[in-house]
């Protein structure tokens, strides 16, 4: 990407979403098969790489497959990272990786003493993923609506009011702008 973003995460379906109209989540389903087949080969064209967070258990199986085959034939791309969470909520994938260091210390693999926020976030989906720099909220909601609570931790949020469909190129420059005027400390005093 020529702003130089290395990873792009895009909330795109969360767990909680199931709880809208059945019509409503049926149409969205839609949109991600349309995706899925229409820019498949545009993303591999553009050096994209497609990964996708979140329980593909909950989704339905062909777009399961066509997560599957996105993702495997986008794997070697570079340009840019892509990470797409569906079916996702950050309170689960919390709850997920502390069952899984229960279940190593359980059987003895670990010592829960042994357990820092190092090795918590390499049982996080996002383990091999950099924390965001900067997460851009669109609709003009000012929350983070469950959406990678851990990782944001030292994240700079920028709230626009327009809708993701309405989000330009030139909203995303004035986003970087405003990011790039920020003084990123991780919690030290002002030098």
């Amino acid at each position: 990407m020529k702003e130089g973003v290395r990873y792009l995460t895009l909330f795109a379906f969360s767990s909680e979403n199931w709880r809208r109209p059945a019509s409503e989540v049926g149409d969205l389903m839609d949109l991600l098969r349309v995706y899925f087949r229409r820019e498949l080969n545009e993303l591999c064209r553009n050096g994209v790489q497609l990964r996708v967070i979140g329980d593909r258990a909950g989704l339905p199986a062909d777009i399961i497959d066509l997560i599957d085959q996105t993702e495997t034939l986008s794997r070697d791309n570079e340009q840019i990272i892509v990470v797409m969470a569906l079916n996702y909520g950050s309170r689960r994938e919390i709850t997920e990786a502390a069952r899984r260091l229960a279940r190593e210390a359980q059987a003895g693999l670990l010592d829960p003493a042994e357990i820092d926020e190092q090795l918590f976030g390499e049982h996080l989906s996002t383990a091999d993923i950099p924390d965001p720099d900067l997460l851009i909220r669109t609709s003009g909601e000012q929350r983070i609506s469950n959406f990678l609570l851990w990782q944001l931790a030292y994240t700079e949020l920028v709230f626009v009011p327009f809708s993701w469909p309405d989000f330009s190129e030139e909203h995303l420059r004035d986003a970087l702008r405003e990011y790039q005027r920020r003084d990123r400390r991780y919690g030290a005093s002002a030098g």
